[in-house]
C-alpha cells in the first residue's frame, strides 16, 4: 500500500543563514524527515556567493552543486583546479574535501545537494526544454526543484503546482515504482532528485 506524502515548499518561505566565514549565505529548502539543518541524512540548498572563499567541510557526506544564476564558478578541490563550471553544470565532491571557490565574473547562486552516502543512494538530473517530462522512480524521496517558470509536477491521477522560481516539491514515502510527469506552460528548468535508503 502506498503512503506518500507530498508537500510544497515555497521558495518565499526559506529561512535565510549566513556562512560561518562571512562569503555569501544560504537558504535550507529541504532536508529529510526529522533532520535539521545541524544534523541531516540529506539537504538541498540555495547558497548565494558573494566573493571568493573557502567552503565549509561535511565530513562524510557527498555533495553536488550546479550553478543556477551568474557567470559561473572555479573550484580548486584538494588542490587541484577543475574546469569552470557554468549554469545548470551539475559537480559532484566530497564533502570531506578542501575545496576553494573563485567567482569567474561577479556574485553567483547556486543550488546544492548534500547526502550521507553510507545512508542513500541519489540521483540528481536536469530537465530542460518543452515538456511534459515523465520518469518513473522508486525512490522513496522525489524532490523537484522550479529553476524557471510555473510548472507541475503530475503524479498519478493527481497534478501538483510548482508556482514560483526556486519552489520545491517534496514525494515522501512511495513504496512503489511511481510514474511522474513534469509539464509547464513554457519551457521546463527543473532539477530532480532521487534518494532511495540503503539497505541496513
Amino acid at each position: 500500500m502506498n503512503h506518500s506524502d507530498v508537500r510544497l515548499y515555497r521558495a518565499a518561505d526559506y529561512p535565510r543563514m549566513p556562512w560561518r566565514n562571512g562569503g555569501g549565505t544560504t537558504q535550507e529548502v529541504a532536508c529529510n524527515p526529522g533532520g535539521s539543518s545541524a544534523a541531516f541524512d540529506w539537504r538541498l540548498s540555495l547558497a548565494d556567493v558573494g566573493q571568493d572563499g573557502a567552503f565549509s567541510a561535511f565530513t562524510g557526506y557527498q555533495r553536488i552543486i550546479t550553478v543556477l544564476e551568474g557567470q559561473g564558478i572555479e573550484l580548486t578541490v584538494d588542490g587541484r583546479r577543475q574546469a569552470p563550471l557554468g549554469p545548470r553544470a551539475a559537480y559532484a565532491f566530497s564533502g570531506d574535501a578542501r575545496v576553494d571557490c573563485r567567482l569567474l565574473d561577479g556574485p553567483i547562486r547556486d543550488f546544492n545537494l548534500i547526502y550521507a552516502p553510507a545512508r542513500h543512494h541519489a540521483r540528481l538530473q536536469w530537465v530542460s526544454g518543452p515538456g511534459p517530462w515523465v520518469f518513473h522512480s522508486s525512490a522513496r524521496s522525489v524532490l523537484v526543484l522550479n529553476a524557471g517558470g510555473a510548472m507541475s509536477l503530475g503524479l498519478d491521477d493527481a497534478e501538483h503546482p510548482l508556482p514560483s522560481r526556486y519552489d520545491c516539491l517534496h514525494v515522501e514515502g512511495q513504496d512503489r515504482l511511481a510514474r511522474y510527469r513534469l509539464s509547464a506552460a513554457g519551457e521546463l528548468d527543473a532539477c530532480v532528485i532521487e534518494l532511495l535508503p540503503r539497505s541496513a
